[in-house]
């Protein structure tokens, strides 16, 4: 009998387990609009990752997540910008597992059946932070389709959690959209709600078929905007990609629908895809275009605007929700 372990990520539409961790082409054979192959852009120059050598900090991080069995988004999202993040003590952290219940083919994090939460993560993931003494943190999730709250009650028991351990730390979450379920989640996050609250739009609703299935862009606007109704005092925050086939105007318009619904921090950064199984890069912006963005961001009325090609949602949070005036709950 052959003791080779069973490799299940990598699988294909015929060997198709629902509670396997699937990724790229696995996670994508299902999807209702098929990524299409295209030409492949030579990167521009301006499109550069500091790699570097690995600090003793990024391992230290590394090692630390492991050791708490906690995830991070930087890692299941094979996002550019981990080493410098790692090396200088900053993750974004993804609770509810690593398994998420949907399929959005710009996304690298893995797709399957979500294993059942765990009752231990929230003292867990306080534990960490106050152990990297972190001044901000973003929490952020996998969607949970599968719970009736849609893991609200779980952001809230670690936004709990995080406070009583580390009072000083600014917490932003960056959460989904509660598919059916956003009254009640709203209603669940009044108990602990956060600092900043962040819901990311991501691309122009014309695309959202193609790249946000099972979203709804005027549903994820009114999340952010029924927040904002019970909780004025708290800034919310959306993100957008550049580069899926949207035009400049497009963009533009979406930037006028988040001020309408009350929307006061923004991010655009420019798309990369994770590997050749996702949707292709349509186009590479160009950093004049980008400097456009930011300059009509702040003309809209956004109080902060962190835009730019390496830009990604959490990156650098903690310097944009500074410069937007953000304080700590406990402050």
């Amino acid at each position: 009998m052959s003791s080779t372990p069973v490799v299940r990520e990598a699988q294909t539409a015929a060997t198709y387990d629902a509670s396997a961790k699937q990724k790229a082409a696995a996670k994508l054979s299902r999807i209702p609009v098929k990524v299409e192959a295209a030409e492949v852009l030579k990167k521009p120059d301006w499109i550069r990752v500091r790699a570097g050598s690995p600090t003793t900090r990024f391992y230290e991080i590394k090692q630390i997540l492991r050791e708490s069995n906690l995830h991070t988004v930087c890692e299941e999202a094979s996002c550019p910008n981990i080493g410098e993040c790692f090396g200088k003590g900053t993750a974004t952290f993804m609770i509810m597992g690593d398994k998420c219940t949907r399929r959005c083919p710009f996304c690298d994090v893995g797709h399957g059946r979500p294993d059942p939460l765990d009752p231990l993560e929230p003292e867990n993931l306080a534990r960490t932070i106050a152990k990297l003494q972190l001044k901000y943190v973003v929490i952020t999730s996998v969607d949970r389709d599968d719970l009736r709250d849609g893991g609200s009650q779980h952001f809230v028991d670690c936004i709990r959690t995080t406070r009583a351990l580390s009072p000083a730390t600014t917490i932003e979450i960056l959460v989904p959209d509660f598919r059916g379920r956003d009254d009640r989640a709203l209603e669940i996050l009044k108990a602990a709600p956060p600092d900043v609250m962040n819901h990311n739009l991501e691309t122009i609703p014309r695309l959202y078929k193609e790249a946000r299935p099972g979203s709804d862009y005027q549903f994820s606007l009114n999340l952010l905007k029924k927040f904002k109704a019970l909780f004025p005092q708290i800034p919310t925050k959306s993100g957008l990609m550049v580069g899926l086939g949207e035009t400049d105007d497009e963009i533009l318009d979406v930037m006028r629908d988040m001020r309408a619904h009350g929307i006061d921090m923004l991010t655009i950064g420019q798309y990369l895809a994770p590997t050749s199984s996702h949707l292709p890069v349509r186009r590479y912006v160009h950093p004049d275009t980008f400097k456009m963005f930011e300059a009509r961001a702040y003309e809209m009325g956004f109080s902060h605007a962190a835009v730019g090609a390496m830009v990604r949602s959490s990156y650098h949070a903690d310097q944009q929700a500074h410069a937007a005036g953000v304080a700590s709950a406990a402050a």
